[in-house]
């Protein structure tokens, strides 16, 4: 089996960047302490033109791990909005973290 073309071309700029914060990313998920690498990861990736609308979820978990609350309930709901198109039980779920979050502030 030979090479095929395809492969000698260079990988595309935003899918390079991509791969590096999700590295990054995977990085600071085995480091609980360093959330606020995670953070800054997910962030980053949510600047791409494209990108996995899960990242929102995940963003609005680390919010809440945190300790910010109610951003992280906000963003939270925000995804349960964009889920309830295709899943209303994950929507629904979702939306019951946002509220729990919130409980956190009690």
């Amino acid at each position: 089996a030979g090479v095929d073309p395809s492969m000698l071309r260079p990988a595309d700029p935003l899918d390079v960047v991509l791969r590096i914060l999700n590295n990054v990313r995977a990085w600071a998920a085995a480091r609980p302490e360093r959330s606020d690498v995670a953070l800054w990861a997910v962030e980053l990736s949510l600047l791409l033109p494209s990108h996995p609308a899960r990242l929102r979820y995940e963003r609005a978990q680390l919010l809440v791990q945190r300790g910010e609350f109610l951003g992280g309930a906000s963003e939270l709901e925000a995804y349960a909005e964009v889920v309830e198109a295709v899943d209303d039980a994950a929507a629904e779920r979702v939306r019951g973290e946002a509220f729990a979050a919130r409980a956190m502030l009690n």
